[in-house]
């Protein structure tokens, strides 16, 4: 009932101040995302980064994404940064980008310590130098080959084994950076090695894997069967 009841009082709360809350949440981001745009390495991601032929329909300004990669740094180190210097916990991260989460609920008390301690990281960045790169592919890369069902896979008899010999064996678990949260690889694909690259250097920089039976990615479970057998399903045969 308190969960029903939730609801109906945000929908009545909506009805009653909906456009004036909304409306006063959207100008404040604006200014932000202005400021944000004046600060030396930061590059506030916005429609002309996201929409188009191709590409997204419509954008949501309320998640502010800064690439910050001019900077030197990775997300996650100045996510780290703002954390222990100031007290501020980004909404998303990864090897390039910050983000912040902006709702009805914040006003420019908030954006302004925001900014504040945008400007701060700036300023300090260098101390963030050098940051470890992450090597991520190009899209056509991140398209593994499916040899078999991943049912087949994960139920399979498996074994865990070293990264380094991971490459050309069949994965029996499924490996997702966050963010974005999307499978690099699931049950079933055969692993390669730039994909293999991608998650283990993003893991030496920060990135969160949480799938795997070794989230550090030093062992990789796969097939235990595979070994040079050739793939009895493929989903790009004719």
């Amino acid at each position: 009932m308190l969960l029903y009841a939730g609801i109906d009082g945000w929908r009545r709360q909506m009805v009653l101040e909906g456009h004036r809350l909304l409306s006063r949440a959207l100008d404040l981001v604006a200014r932000v995302r202005q400021r944000i745009e004046e600060i030396e390495g930061m590059h506030v991601n916005g429609p002309d980064d996201f929409c188009g032929p191709g590409a997204a329909a419509e954008f949501d300004p309320l998640p502010v994404i800064i690439d910050i990669e001019a900077t030197g740094t990775t997300g996650y180190r100045a996510a780290d940064w703002l954390r222990k210097h100031h007290h501020i916990d980004m909404h998303l991260v990864d090897h390039r980008r910050i983000s912040a989460q902006f709702t009805h609920a914040d006003d420019h008390t908030t954006a302004d310590r925001l900014l504040t301690a945008l400007r701060d990281l700036a300023r300090n960045a260098h101390t963030l130098r050098p940051a470890p790169a992450v090597h991520v592919p190009a899209p056509a890369e991140l398209r593994p080959d499916q040899v078999c069902l991943p049912r087949d896979a994960f139920f399979a008899e498996t074994e865990d084994v070293p990264a380094v010999k991971a490459v050309g064996r069949v994965a029996a678990e499924m490996l997702t950076p966050y963010p974005p949260g999307i499978p690099a690889v699931l049950p079933g694909e055969r692993i390669t090695e730039p994909v293999l690259r991608y998650l283990r250097s993003g893991v030496e920089a920060g990135t969160n894997v949480p799938d795997p039976a070794d989230p550090t990615l030093t062992t990789i479970r796969v097939r235990a069967e595979d070994h040079g057998k050739p793939p009895h399903f493929s989903a790009h045969a004719p």
